[in-house]
């Protein structure tokens, strides 16, 4: 059965489905029992399962992912929550020194399977620290694994595939788009692989990688470009680690172009570890430079100026139409 849900409610459901159906699965972090997050990711949640299987923990992310370290390696299998992605900076020792490594560590004899999950983003008028796209700091961790959705289908599916892994799952939502979406989701469970991209419109001019919030954005630029005549492809990247280098690369050979885009910073991105593997691995098929459509190298301005920041389908068109005509 089908059910139209929003990202919200179908992050909600694939909790519910895993607290349900594995005794192992906890949940907790900042205001996510009583309140349900401060998105209400979470509502109803602790009434029906409890408070020992989700509940609220003590503003200290440090603390939050270190608990979780020793209950990944007990058997537990923690789903915890940053209550914003730039509060999670204290918790980069206890994730770079003991969740990413512990397998590696132990020869394998211990892993630590658990969930980071957290909103990020910007494009909702937040304050400092609330607002930033960080995933290639957290991308560039070896034993991690980055992930973000783009729809509610994918959010769902994605997640129950990070629980039921053995690997650490960095789990980033774009909050942008937590209630701007809306579509029917499968109520059963089901997975959506990780580490595996996903073509969501074919095209022969032009390929766009993208993911989160700026899936959207692509494709309302994508049709400002049809009107001009350009066919776009679009590559929903979904895992930013592992990219999935073999889909993006097969897009290229059959359109020649290349753009990514992401509200991150520019400089160290998503964009410029894929745009070098396209110039690696499909050179002698491009017919213009790859580019990139990204936020500016400065921290996420407060509301007022915030808007000249973000990534808009403007700019991508205007992009798009510079990538055909070289």
């Amino acid at each position: 059965m089908k059910q139209i849900m929003n990202m919200v409610n179908a992050i909600n459901n694939a909790l519910d489905i895993k607290l349900a159906e594995d005794d192992r699965v906890i949940v907790y972090g900042e205001d996510v029992g009583v309140e349900g997050g401060v998105f209400r990711v979470t509502e109803g949640l602790q009434k029906k399962y409890g408070a020992e299987r989700v509940f609220d923990s003590p503003l200290a992310e440090s603390g939050i992912a270190g608990t979780a370290v020793g209950m990944a390696v007990a058997g537990l299998k923690p789903v915890i929550e940053m209550q914003f992605s730039g509060f999670a900076n204290p918790a980069f020792n206890q994730v770079v020194s003991h969740v990413s490594r512990m397998r590696n560590r132990s020869r394998g004899k211990y892993s630590t399977g658990m969930v980071i999950r957290m909103p990020y983003g910007g494009g909702i008028n937040a304050l400092e620290h609330h607002s930033e796209s960080l995933e290639a700091i957290w991308a560039h961790i070896p034993g991690l694994k980055v992930v973000i959705p783009s729809t509610p289908h994918d959010a769902k599916g994605l997640l129950i595939s990070a629980i039921e892994s053995d690997d650490p799952i960095w789990f980033m939502e774009p909050k942008r788009i937590y209630r701007a979406i809306k579509q029917e989701v499968e109520t059963e469970k089901f997975t959506v692989p990780i580490g595996k991209a996903k073509v969501i419109q074919e095209g022969t001019d032009v390929t766009i990688v993208a993911y989160g919030a700026m899936i959207r954005e692509v494709q309302k630029a994508s049709v400002l470009a049809k009107k001009e005549g350009i066919s776009v492809e679009i590559i929903d990247l979904r895992t930013i680690y592992p990219i999935d280098k073999e889909t993006i690369v097969d897009s290229v050979k059959k359109t020649g172009r290349i753009i990514t885009v992401h509200e991150a910073i520019r400089t160290f991105g998503v964009g410029a570890e894929i745009n070098a593997s396209i110039t690696e691995e499909a050179f002698l098929y491009l017919e213009a430079p790859p580019k990139r459509v990204t936020g500016f190298d400065i921290i996420v301005p407060l509301p007022k100026n915030e808007p000249h920041f973000m990534v808009t389908p403007e700019k991508i068109f205007y992009e798009i139409v510079r990538t055909v005509k070289f």
